[in-house]
């Protein structure tokens, strides 16, 4: 992805890639890297597949949208908003380029909210969520609030004239990126010297093995809340289905009319719609203790058509059992 070389200074991407940044890229690709063309500044974020286990990345069928889904990521980064950038740096840690005692970059905030072109560029990149949420654990929120506007107020009231007519400026002529860029940019720098120890206390980078410790218990949140959505969808589905076969046994003479108007067509679709809408039935009248109605309405159904052969194999493979008419 190209950048103009303004958009981050060098040492803040080297706090990223973990190396200078090049004019040619390595013989072996790396997850995430910059290099440097002199004008603009190219991120790259790679993701390795040797073993060709993941082939749908690259397949027409899906890898076509990813495209669409990583574009808006660009806009994002000229906003000076730099979580692309730490998803880069851990793509590098699950790229095993780190070790346990290296340090993460700067954490940004927003990062437990990830934006859709952020989420989309987690997924192609493989990011493990548990690695992620452990890493996301400090990062304050994103959007600015209330206290936010707090923050900015004596910031604000200290800019020169001179200051915010350069800003004005640029959104006059349309650059309203770099201009969020450059004073978001100024104003953290005049937070941290006003009040280091408030900032110091978010920002305090941690090394690789200290988020690791956290990894094992934001997965057993995760697990535990993946088997809480999963009991409670399978809850669902069986209030719903609960309710339909109440209902089928609420007027059930439409019920067995139904499958009879199938049966009278006599063609294997029908035949196969008339199979399933018996099954329901003989489920409710099951679920209702009302089995013996079941077959007394099923041997009349079957007085009528008993003698269609592929209705009757099915009926016989699946262990149905009727009075054969007399």
């Amino acid at each position: 992805m190209r950048l103009p070389r303004t958009t981050f200074d060098a040492r803040s991407l080297l706090d990223y890639t973990g190396r200078e940044r090049r004019a040619a890229r390595p013989q072996f690709a790396k997850a995430f890297d910059a290099i440097d063309t002199g004008e603009h500044c190219l991120l790259d974020w790679w993701f390795n597949d040797d073993a060709g286990e993941h082939v749908r990345f690259s397949e027409e069928a899906d890898g076509t949208g990813w495209m669409a889904r990583l574009l808006p990521i660009r806009d994002e980064l000229l906003r000076g908003d730099t979580r692309p950038l730490y998803l880069g740096w851990l793509a590098r840690l699950g790229n095993r380029e780190l070790s346990a005692d290296d340090r993460e970059p700067p954490l940004p905030d927003g990062l437990k909210t990830l934006t859709p072109a952020q989420n989309a560029l987690a997924e192609f990149l493989m990011l493990d969520p548990d690695w992620l949420a452990a890493a996301a654990e400090k990062s304050p929120p994103f959007s600015a609030g209330p206290d936010d506007n707090d923050r900015f107020d004596p910031w604000l009231s200290e800019l020169t004239e001179d200051e915010m007519r350069t800003a004005l400026r640029m959104l006059l002529e349309g650059r309203h990126q770099e201009a969020e860029r450059t004073l978001r940019r100024r104003f953290r720098a005049w937070e941290q010297e006003r009040l280091p120890k408030r900032v110091a206390s978010l920002v305090v980078p941690r090394c690789v093995s200290e988020i690791e410790a956290r990894v094992s218990l934001h997965r057993l949140a995760r697990e535990q809340q993946e088997r809480d959505a999963h009991e409670a969808a399978e809850a669902r589905r069986k209030a719903e289905r609960s309710g339909y076969l109440t209902s089928l046994l609420e007027d059930e003479d439409s019920a067995w009319s139904a499958i009879d108007s199938k049966l009278q067509r006599g063609s294997g679709s029908s035949y196969d719609q008339a199979f399933r809408a018996l099954q329901d039935l003989a489920e409710a009248y099951a679920g209702a203790k009302r089995d013996a109605t079941f077959r007394r309405r099923l041997v009349r159904l079957m007085a009528q058509h008993g003698k269609r052969g592929a209705w009757v194999a099915q009926l016989t493979k699946a262990g149905y059992t009727w009075e054969p008419k007399r």
